[in-house]
């Protein structure tokens, strides 16, 4: 079930949007700040529009301390330019012109440049970003589940707005594309929560056995994600 508007709801200084989504498994009322700074409410199977409304104005002071902390923290800017620093595999890395050709470099990642005068590189760099993904995280997800005797799922390379990473009943894994920006350890430790899932859809205390059987470092990496994640994301 899904309300067909949302609600608009005064928080301090701020004003939130939350948007309400049914979903079948899930247990709880659940809320989520997304990446654009709306609010998702997750209702579970025998939850109602009624009851999430109430849910969500008694955790009102949890989500207008969530907005400040989101205020507060430095992003990535808005617009590239030469000499801009860019996380990526994990390491803030400076976006120069190569002296091999007439392109962009970006660590070991070559992109092609449009022209001299052109204003924000951005869009260029995360077109690039995006396309190295596509070309290499299916393959390390193949890897991970060939390594450990997991039955390879179907795989998505996407842009998600407030993921790493997803997992549908239909063995469908869906990852962000970011998730090149971030160190191995974490690309791994995302691919295998998600291979995880495909023997728990869940996360319960079975679900996070297996992903530490999977990955016994994933405190470290989720750790990082804390840390640095919304400097990506």
């Amino acid at each position: 079930m899904e309300a067909s508007a949302p609600l608009l709801l005064p928080l301090g200084e701020h004003q939130a949007t939350v948007w309400f989504k049914g979903h079948p498994r899930a247990r709880f009322y659940r809320l989520t700040l997304q990446r654009d700074g709306s609010f998702r409410c997750t209702i579970p199977r025998r939850g109602n529009l009624a009851h999430a409304h109430d849910f969500v104005r008694r955790h009102q002071p949890w989500m207008e301390s969530r907005l400040v902390r989101r205020s507060l923290r430095p992003g990535p800017p808005r617009e590239w330019r030469l000499g801009v620093l860019v996380w990526f595999r994990g390491i803030p890395t400076p976006l120069v012109r190569s002296h091999a050709g007439p392109h962009l470099q970006l660590g070991d990642l070559a992109i092609p440049q449009q022209g001299p005068d052109e204003h924000n590189l951005r869009p260029r760099v995360e077109r690039a970003l995006r396309d190295l993904a596509s070309r290499e995280l299916p393959l390390r997800l193949q890897a991970l589940a060939a390594l450990h005797s997991i039955p390879a799922p179907t795989v998505q390379v996407r842009n998600q707005r407030a993921r790493w990473g997803s997992c549908s009943a239909r063995r469908c894994i869906s990852l962000n594309w970011r998730l090149v920006q971030a160190p191995p350890d974490v690309l791994d430790y995302i691919i295998l929560h998600e291979l995880a899932h495909l023997r728990h859809m869940n996360h319960s205390r079975r679900f996070w056995d297996e992903v530490a059987r999977l990955c016994p470092r994933y405190e470290a990496a989720e750790a990082w994600i804390k840390a640095h994640g919304h400097q990506i994301l």
